[in-house]
C-alpha cells in the first residue's frame, strides 16, 4: 500500500526522536570525555560542549605505561588479536559447518541441526564454571580465551539459514560443469553470502570484543589481560575519575565503530534482504 504524505512525516518524526534518544548516552559518553571528572555527572548540563580538553585520554595512556600498571596498548592489542581470531576462525568453521548441514543431503541432518537450535537455548553463564575447572591448567593464556567461542550455534544459525534461501538451481549447474562440494562452496557460495558473512563477522566482534566473564575466570596476569576486563580494574581505583571512565570508554568503543563502519555496507544488505524474506 502507498503510504500518505502525512503517514510518511509521522514514520520519519518517531525513527527520528528514537535514533536521537539511542544517540543521547553515546553523546553523553563522548562529551564527558572530554571534560574534567567534577563536570561529567552534573545533569543535563553534561551535554554542553564547555571546558573541553584532552587530558582525560592522556591521563588514562599515562596510567597505563610501565610494567607495574601494563601498557595500555598490549591490553588493546590482545583484545584486537583475540577479537580477530575468533571472528576468522568462527566464519571459517560455522560456515563450512552451516553448508554441510544446509546444502548437503545426509542421514541425521535435520537432527544435528535440531540440536545446534537447541545449544542455542544454553547461556554462556550455565557451562562458564564447568568449564573453568576443564582448562583450569591452561589459565592466564591467550589462546584459551579464543578457541572455545570459535564455535557458534548462533553463528552456524545465521549461515544456514542464509544458505537454504540460495537458489539449489545454482549448484545444479555447478555440478554439471564439473564442481564439486569444495569448490561450489568457496566460488559460488561465499561470493554469494557476503551480507551473511558481514552480520556473523559484526555479531562476532561484537560479542568478543566486550567479553567480560571468561577473562574474569581465566585470567590474572595482567600480561594477557584483554582491554574489557582492564577497564573493570580501572573503574574501581580510588579516586574514581569519571572524566578518565569515560574516556577509557570511548577507547574501548572506538575499535567496534570502526569494524561497523567497514562492514556496514554487506550488513546493511542482509538486514534488508532478510526483511524483504520475512
Amino acid at each position: 500500500m502507498t503510504r500518505t504524505p502525512l503517514r510518511r512525516f509521522a514514520d520519519y518524526a518517531v525513527l527520528s526522536v528514537l535514533a536521537f534518544i539511542f544517540v543521547l548516552p553515546v553523546l553523553y559518553l563522548i562529551l564527558g570525555s572530554f571534560k574534567p571528572s567534577d563536570q561529567v555527572l552534573s545533569g543535563l548540563t553534561g551535554f554542553l560542549p564547555t571546558h573541553l580538553s584532552f587530558d582525560n585520554y592522556a591521563a588514562v595512556l599515562d596510567s597505563f605505561d610501565s610494567d607495574a600498571t601494563g601498557y595500555f596498548w598490549r591490553f588493546m592489542g590482545i583484545s584486537v588479536l583475540l577479537s580477530t581470531v575468533v571472528v576468522l576462525g568462527g566464519l571459517i568453521v560455522n560456515s563450512m559447518a552451516a553448508y554441510g548441514l544446509s546444502r548437503l543431503k545426509w542421514r541425521g541432518q535435520n537432527a544435528v541441526f535440531t540440536v545446534v537450535l537447541m545449544l542455542m537455548l544454553v547461556p554462556f553463564e550455565a557451562v562458564a564454571v564447568p568449564l573453568f575447572y576443564m582448562f583450569n591448567n591452561e589459565r592466564n593464556t591467550i589462546y584459551i580465551q579464543a578457541i572455545p567461542f570459535i564455535a557458534n550455534a548462533f553463528s552456524l544459525y545465521q549461515f544456514a539459514t542464509f544458505f537454504r534461501a540460495i537458489p539449489p538451481s545454482i549448484e545444479e549447474a555447478a555440478r554439471i560443469d564439473g564442481a564439486g562440494p569444495w569448490r561450489t562452496f568457496f566460488a559460488i557460495i561465499v561470493p554469494m553470502s557476503k551480507p551473511a558473512f558481514a552480520s556473523v563477522a559484526i555479531l562476532t566482534f561484537l560479542t568478543q570484543w566486550g567479553s567480560y566473564l571468561w577473562p574474569v575466570l581465566m585470567v590474572s596476569d595482567p600480561s594477557v589481560r584483554p582491554l574489557p576486563l582492564e577497564m573493570g580494574v580501572f573503574s574501581v581505583q580510588q579516586p574514581v575519575d569519571w572524566g578518565q571512565i569515560l574516556a577509557f570508554g570511548v577507547l574501548l568503543v572506538l575499535p567496534v565503530l570502526i569494524v561497523f563502519a567497514f562492514f556496514q555496507r554487506w550488513f546493511i544488505q542482509g538486514v534488508a534482504s532478510s526483511a524483504v524474506k520475512g
